[in-house]
């Protein structure tokens, strides 16, 4: 367990704040953005693997599809807040960076 405390973590995490984080408005700043566009493999992983299952949220469903599409992942809205990738290609190449489903 790891655990730090400093008044500037909002700094490093603005999207951080109070309430519900479906209540707020989840955008990357400037800086975020490039290492995002730089590291979007690995930013996917984050995605998916955060929350402990292989879904993702629908507060993340943009920053997501982004990150699909650098990757050049295909996927589609199934459902109004769900992301599906489901191509035979896609999700092998979305495996490459994600890790195959346990």
């Amino acid at each position: 367990m790891v655990k730090s405390y400093s008044k500037h973590w909002p700094c490093l995490f603005p999207q951080h704040g109070p309430g519900r984080k479906h209540h707020r408005r989840i955008e990357l700043r400037e800086w975020q953005e490039v290492i995002v566009q730089k590291f979007s493999g690995e930013f996917a992983k984050g995605l998916f693997h955060s929350d402990g299952w292989r879904g993702v949220n629908r507060v993340r469903l943009r920053l997501c599809g982004e990150a699909l599409d650098r990757l050049g992942i295909e996927w589609r809205f199934s459902r109004r807040n769900t992301i599906s990738v489901a191509r035979r290609e896609a999700v092998a190449r979305l495996d490459e960076f994600v890790g195959p489903k346990d």
